[in-house]
């Protein structure tokens, strides 16, 4: 008999917001066992984190892992880098990106499955207006979407 096993994503919310975002891409993550176990349960926050290269590999940098209850993560480890598991190919994709001034942005952590993963997209930073323009579109077409329902 198969555990019911919950999924618990973890999104990065701001992400959408902040860049232009273009195609995402799922990598691995290397964790240790009372991280694995508190990303399962939820315990994870992608605020403020980024994607770096170093060295030819990829890099989650500022990413918080925080520890539940019988879950012993230190303060220094709660935040610590952790490397990102691609193939050599789409790590060469990152890398040509960030030559051209963009950026790699965590978008959420899936923890359905046996394996835990990490989606990344390669986006280009908004600007005030181009963040006040989208809202601006989601708006107009949320006035839409009612007018058509309610007739």
């Amino acid at each position: 008999m198969k555990k019911n096993k919950q999924s618990h994503t973890i999104s990065n919310r701001r992400a959408r917001h902040d860049y232009a975002l273009d195609d995402s891409l799922l990598v691995g993550l290397m964790l240790s066992g009372p991280e694995t176990k508190a990303l399962r349960l939820g315990h994870g926050q992608l605020q403020g984190a980024y994607v770096t290269v170093k060295d030819g590999e990829l890099w989650l940098i500022n990413a918080a892992i925080i520890g539940g209850p019988g879950l012993p993560i230190s303060e220094t480890e709660q935040t610590r880098s952790r490397k990102l598991l691609a193939k050599k190919k789409e790590i060469n994709q990152f890398i040509a990106a960030k030559q051209q001034g963009q950026t790699i942005v965590p978008l959420e952590i899936l923890t359905r499955g046996r394996y835990i993963k990490l989606r990344v997209a390669v986006g280009r930073g908004k600007k005030l207006y181009d963040k006040r323009q989208t809202l601006k579109k989601r708006d107009e077409q949320r006035r839409i979407d009612a007018a058509i329902k309610s007739r």
